[in-house]
């Protein structure tokens, strides 16, 4: 009798620490303003729900995290139109946050839009991943949980790699075998090579392809080696991140035109201007040329608060 108790405290003791020890604190948020049909919208609220239990439920790593280690990101899942019914065209906007040693402030890690997102769901259908059968027997019920699965294990692995060098690359292994097992169906898109520059399969290949592995020492070097520096030393921090952005200038100037380069640009301005602020003249001048080619689309903007 005793060891039947003493069974079933160990059972319960397990399961309460599987179930505290998930490594995601994702919100999901699921906006369907844009929609214009008579549909009874609490199906959106159903599914949002859904998608939260996936990513907040699921183990995405073999580690255990604590509560303050969690990783903070957030999905933006925007409905634009019904291509027939209960089937939706969306985009997904997807956010990540890395905590900076020693202070309070969150660094962006990931802030991407995804506007190839088509999937099919009927209210209360549930929302599942089985990375051993990743096409199931609907090719747009299995797209969205695939789609989620693949950004969490991509997420997951550049966190790994800004915390130590090259630790994320089972995580993107485990993506990459997403994307070559991806639902194929009227309206998927995003997971081939065919379906554009700037899509999930180039952002995958760009973070295993040994050729690029100096990505993952920039982003390393950027990370632990730059902004966990800043209150010990912010001299040399701000040397690290400048080193870490001329090995991306490099980079690209060996590979133009691969999506890394611009995904991992993406919401990092301000917080760049922020810092080289109170740079040196040198410091500033030369990151004011990187970003010419590296962040064109704020170029502007490093010039005129820098110069």
């Amino acid at each position: 009798m005793r060891k039947s108790y003493l069974s079933i405290i160990v059972v319960f003791l397990l399961i309460s620490i599987n179930a505290s020890a998930q490594d995601l604190r994702a919100k999901v948020t699921v906006l369907s303003g844009r929609i214009n049909s008579t549909i009874d919208k609490k199906i959106f609220t159903t599914l949002q729900s859904q998608l939260n239990t996936l990513m907040n439920n699921r183990k995405w790593t073999n580690d255990v995290f604590k509560e303050n280690e969690k990783i903070e990101c957030s999905f933006i899942l925007n409905l634009e139109s019904i291509v027939e019914p209960n089937v939706y065209k969306a985009s997904l906007t997807v956010q990540v946050a890395r905590p900076v040693y020693n202070t309070s402030y969150q660094a962006a890690l990931v802030n991407f839009i995804d506007p190839e997102v088509t999937f099919k769901y009927i209210e209360f259908q549930p929302v599942e991943f089985n990375e051993n059968r990743i096409q199931g027997t609907d090719a747009g019920v299995a797209n969205l949980s695939a789609i989620f699965a693949f950004y969490a294990y991509m997420l997951v692995g550049l966190d790994y790699d800004s915390f130590s060098p090259k630790t994320g690359d089972q995580y993107y292994r485990k993506a990459q075998n997403i994307v070559n097992n991806a639902p194929e169906g009227k309206g998927i898109s995003g997971w081939r090579v065919f379906d554009g520059l700037r899509n999930r399969y180039w952002l995958n290949e760009n973070l295993i392809n040994s050729r690029y592995n100096i990505i993952h020492d920039v982003i390393y070097s950027y990370y632990r080696s730059g902004l966990d520096k800043m209150v010990e030393n912010e001299n040399e921090a701000r040397a690290n991140m400048l080193q870490s952005l001329q090995q991306l200038f490099a980079f690209n100037k060996e590979n133009p035109n691969t999506m890394i380069v611009q995904f991992f640009m993406q919401g990092k301005s301000t917080e760049i201007i922020g810092i080289f602020k109170k740079g040196s003249v040198d410091e500033k001048a030369k990151l004011v040329e990187l970003m010419n080619t590296l962040d064109v689309i704020n170029a502007t903007k490093y010039k005129q608060e820098l110069q």
